[in-house]
């Protein structure tokens, strides 16, 4: 996998694990999935982790480990269900404040959209980076200047500028 930032790649700083003895038995930050957040949690309290959530998952299901999980990896299953964009918005409306990666086969144009959903890393798998190097996706993120919807990143939208120009 490639992880991609705002400012180009990092190394993948995690670990995946399938059990939780995979993961108790790494020496680094292991990645959980969901289901064996609640076992690692209880064997490792004061453990950091990082953690693999679906895109239909429910924030009070992940809002528990909002205090140990270092990093929350939203699953994309394909570049075409967005699903993952509206749980970014809804974990940093919750008060999430760490990582919040999108993994998954996203595009170079979903860039900025999922940096203004909250989104502050992207992990794709090595055939999606092969096909649209990491200094594509940094083009894109600055492909977007305004936008329509309203609370769509931290600027104010199209019309949100129209309104205010008429006052």
């Amino acid at each position: 996998m490639t992880v991609i930032t705002p400012t180009g790649e990092k190394p993948d700083a995690y670990g995946a694990a399938e059990t939780i003895e995979e993961a108790l038995a790494m020496d680094g930050v292991p990645l959980l999935p969901l289901a064996l957040a609640p076992a690692y949690s209880e064997k490792r309290p004061e453990a950091r982790f990082a953690l693999l959530v679906a895109n239909d998952t429910p924030v009070d299901e992940i809002a528990p480990f909002f205090g140990q999980a270092e990093t929350i990896a939203v699953a994309f299953p394909a570049f075409a269900d967005g699903r993952g964009f509206s749980l970014a918005k809804r974990l940093r409306r919750d008060g999430y404040e760490g990582t919040l990666r999108a993994r998954g086969p996203l595009i170079a144009d979903q860039f900025a959209d999922a940096l203004a959903c909250g989104f502050d890393e992207v992990d794709l798998p090595e055939t999606m980076a092969n096909r649209q190097p990491v200094q594509q996706w940094l083009e894109a993120k600055d492909s977007m200047s305004v936008h329509y919807q309203t609370g769509y990143g931290e600027d104010r939208s199209i019309l949100q500028q129209r309104l205010a120009a008429r006052r």
